[in-house]
């Protein structure tokens, strides 16, 4: 902070974050320590380069006024980032209740008697803020792992492991529950097919039973017979297939 014995200025560098074709602002805060009314002017080395606003300004009495400071968008970067502009800001005490509009230039002559005070700021770029980095991401519940990599593209071992072995497991479970699903179907169905082998049985034996009493009747067999011998074929034929 640049203490005069009328106003106080800061900073006392004015720092842009240089970008290329974009417009940078940087402020100043000018602190009036002293009971007058204290008038300024800003002024540069480069006035097509930058704007100021406001660029004259009365500071009340213990008050504090801020000037913003535009530099204009650049094609070019300059060599190694330096930068040689300058500004100076001038400082006069002038009359009670006096405005902008009562500003004159003769105001900060000191060729005239004027009291006057100069503070000089220079000016210096600085990279631009980096966005923060990503926050990697865990693994959600039930979803497959995933492998981390180092800055410089070499997995992670340490949890390359550790995610190997937990998705493992979980498919070793997940195996077991679906292989004893799987088992209780079969074995459901094996006792389904051996039912209907032994009725298959029986019906063979009533059938043959019936056959025999016909032939000593002479009869023949009877039309109801074989059409639920045929319907029972049928059915058996149906759970061999699903086995």
């Amino acid at each position: 902070m640049s203490t005069g014995e009328l106003l106080s200025v800061e900073p006392q560098e004015l720092q842009f974050p240089f970008e290329l074709k974009k417009q940078i602002s940087c402020s100043l805060q000018l602190t009036n320590k002293t009971s007058n009314y204290v008038a300024f002017k800003v002024k540069t080395t480069n006035p097509k380069k930058y704007c100021v606003r406001p660029n004259t300004g009365i500071v009340l009495p213990h008050s504090t006024s801020d000037v913003i400071v535009t530099m204009q968008a650049q094609k070019e970067a300059p060599a190694d980032m330096q930068c040689k502009d300058k500004f100076l800001l001038q400082s006069a005490v002038t009359s009670p209740g006096a405005t902008t509009k009562d500003i004159t230039p003769e105001m900060f002559h000191k060729e005239s008697g004027n009291t006057v005070e100069e503070c000089k700021l220079r000016v210096s770029y600085v990279a631009p803020p980096q966005p923060p980095s990503p926050v990697r991401e865990g693994s959600d519940e039930g979803s497959s792992p995933r492998v981390s990599a180092s800055d410089n593209g070499t997995l992670n071992t340490a949890e390359y492991t550790t995610a190997s072995s937990a998705f493992a497991e979980r498919i070793h479970v997940n195996s077991q529950d679906n292989s004893s699903e799987a088992q209780a179907f079969i074995s459901k169905l094996t006792q389904e097919k051996n039912s209907a082998i032994q009725q298959n049985n029986k019906l063979r034996q009533e059938l043959e039973f019936l056959r025999q009493k016909g032939n000593r009747s002479s009869s023949g067999i009877p039309f109801i017979y074989v059409i639920i011998v045929g319907v029972l074929g049928i059915f058996l034929g149906f759970l061999l297939k699903k086995t």
